[in-house]
């Protein structure tokens, strides 16, 4: 009876009943058991010194009422429909222009590089006419002109005359245009409402400076809207 009962509970267990052994579970590698970490790592930081801000070759450097370039600097040139402009922006002007005929704007480049010589005449003219004071507010003296380093460019639109060199401009289709899609060229919008106490001068929304791709959406990212303030260099009027 007893060898009976023995058999009984050994066929019970090898059937799978409640007493029933369970297979092992595996064990894993310590490798396999590790974690991976599937994370993207942390973007590198923007590199404030990768070009010169005072060289006046550089794409990167800062001209305004406080620092001025030498009188016999002249840029390396490139013409862009008719309009020397400095030989690094003048691809990516040559596309921005494409690319906004292909929209129906239309631009025209008004200015680009004036030598030394050449601003001063400029400038010369606006102070006969308005005034010392009131020149300071719109132009620049000579050697403290972007226009000298060929970086900078101003666009007009046949389409809209009448606001050519005119705070208008900017609420303009093309001037719209250009406040939304410069950055994508390496351009921006130097001169913007707010910024006269830094930049030194009345809001230009026909004024582009190219700044190449990189510092451009730098500055887009950071919601950064003068040279001066991303690089901490002084601005604001003449000494």
């Amino acid at each position: 009876m007893a060898i009976s009962i023995i058999l009984l509970a050994t066929a019970c267990t090898s059937a799978g009943g409640h007493h029933a052994a369970r297979p092992e579970t595996p064990v894993q590698s310590p490798a396999a058991m590790t974690v991976k970490d599937d994370a993207a790592p942390p973007p590198k930081p923007f590199d404030r010194t990768a070009h010169s801000t005072v060289d006046p070759a550089s794409i990167w450097v800062v001209v305004n009422k406080k620092h001025p370039i030498v009188p016999d600097y002249h840029p390396d040139i490139t013409l862009v429909r008719g309009y020397q402009v400095a030989t690094p922006a003048a691809g990516p002007l040559a596309e921005l222009l494409d690319d906004s005929d292909g929209r129906g704007l239309g631009f025209k480049i008004a200015s680009a590089y004036r030598s030394y010589g050449y601003q001063a005449g400029v400038y010369g003219n606006i102070v006969a006419a308005s005034g010392q004071a009131a020149a300071d507010r719109v132009s620049a003296r000579p050697g403290h002109s972007e226009h000298q380093t060929g970086l900078a460019v101003d666009l007009v639109t046949p389409a809209s005359p009448g606001c050519d060199f005119e705070a208008c401009f900017a609420g303009t289709p093309g001037g719209r245009w250009l406040a939304r899609n410069a950055w994508r060229y390496g351009f921006v919008v130097r001169y913007q409402p707010g910024n006269e106490a830094v930049t030194g001068y009345s809001p230009e929304p026909w004024h582009l400076r190219f700044v190449g791709r990189q510092l451009a959406a730098e500055l887009r990212r950071t919601h950064a809207d003068t040279l001066e303030e991303f690089f901490d260099i002084s601005g604001g009027d003449y000494p």
